[in-house]
């Protein structure tokens, strides 16, 4: 339990990172929605409070492709790979607003309690459960982060399918699913409950799919 103080500065904290996340919002999007507009279907399904946000992922625009598609109401926290955290002011304005680095090559515990954390005060947090950008055909399987993220905190899952147009000036979707809370049998999800969670994940995320075209 945090003690007053603690949460007093931890609310102080959420809206300095709101604050930059709604600057980079109002900076960003007149260009981006004229150069790559996004239309949202099912806006109506974000939940109030915490969420593990779950793209699909095929592009480095994707991140704001989510981020407009849930609109100025939601700010999020975003995972991020620890290579972009490092560019020099991108990084700092990025961490500004409420984004932080996981190092992929290793079990990064320092970004795994930041993402547990941001869950915990009621925040929302985005990342892609592939962990990298996958092009069409590919088979690449999902990590098992999301699916640990929400069963510790008891945050739901949020599926969300990224229709990306590639030319400039077409409109991408962003279809945004229902939330839902996993399923595990005992106090903590084993190996292969978290296997099984984020497959389901990720059939959720592409039955989407219909709905995007």
């Amino acid at each position: 339990m945090k003690t007053e103080q603690e949460a007093r500065e931890q609310s102080r904290e959420d809206r300095r990172m709101d604050f930059w996340f709604h600057l980079l919002y109002l900076i960003i999007w007149p260009i981006y929605n004229i150069l790559r507009p996004v239309r949202a279907v099912g806006r109506e399904h974000i939940p109030d409070g915490p969420a593990v946000i779950c793209p699909n992922h095929s592009s480095n625009r994707d991140p704001f492709h989510v981020v407009y598609a849930f609109g100025w109401k939601y700010p999020m926290r975003a995972m991020a790979k620890v290579q972009l955290m490092r560019l020099p002011f991108v990084g700092w304005i990025l961490g500004k607003a409420g984004v932080f680095g996981v190092d992929r090559d290793k079990t990064d515990v320092k970004a795994v309690k930041t993402a547990l954390g941001v869950l915990k005060n009621g925040n929302k947090l985005l990342l892609f459960p592939e962990g990298t950008r996958v092009r069409g055909g590919e088979d690449v399987a999902a990590k098992t982060g999301a699916a640990m993220f929400a069963t510790r905190t008891g945050a739901p899952l949020l599926p969300v399918y990224i229709r990306q147009q590639k030319r400039a000036f077409s409109r991408s979707v962003v279809v945004i699913g229902e939330p839902y809370y996993p399923n595990f049998a005992g106090r903590k999800p084993t190996a292969e409950e978290l296997d099984a969670i984020t497959q389901e994940l990720m059939d959720r995320v592409h039955a989407l799919k219909e709905a995007a075209s």
